[in-house]
């Protein structure tokens, strides 16, 4: 195998192990940030990520729905913060892409509750609670 074969390979590899690290199964609960109600305003709202993004435009905090990050895989804390993800159910294959306002700490996302009802086209996440989906980081 020649060496520029070898470099290719490992660039693969490499790129394959950071994708892989940035998506995940998670359980996705709902939280009320009630978005437009608040007026699109992540200080209102108490959002973690307000510190870093508060200031951003009106079209920029408006244009994908809320979720609060505290999954497996990807950025924490201030590193996560406005950053999108796009959000499968697995059992209707329903998306929605969201962007990280805040922190929770249930191991999964805390989605606005517009955004789980988006995606939960069959009703059973709402019946119980939770949804169990995929997320993956994608750019906003």
């Amino acid at each position: 195998m020649s060496r520029l074969s070898i470099c290719l390979l490992v660039l693969l590899c490499a790129f394959a192990a950071k994708t892989a690290a940035q998506s995940a199964n998670v359980r996705a609960t709902y939280h009320f940030y009630n978005p437009a109600q608040n007026g699109w305003d992540l200080y209102r709202v108490s959002a973690y990520c307000s510190t870093w993004d508060g200031n951003q435009p009106l079209e920029w905090r408006q244009r994908y729905g809320w979720t609060a990050f505290c999954g497996p895989a990807g950025p924490r804390g201030r590193d996560s913060c406005g950053r999108c993800l796009r959000v499968t159910n697995p059992g209707t294959q329903a998306q929605a892409t969201v962007r990280i306002v805040d922190q929770c700490s249930n191991g999964g996302l805390d989605l606005d509750e517009a955004v789980f009802k988006q995606i939960d086209t069959d009703g059973q996440g709402y019946a119980r609670g939770n949804l169990n989906v995929n997320y993956e980081f994608v750019n906003c």
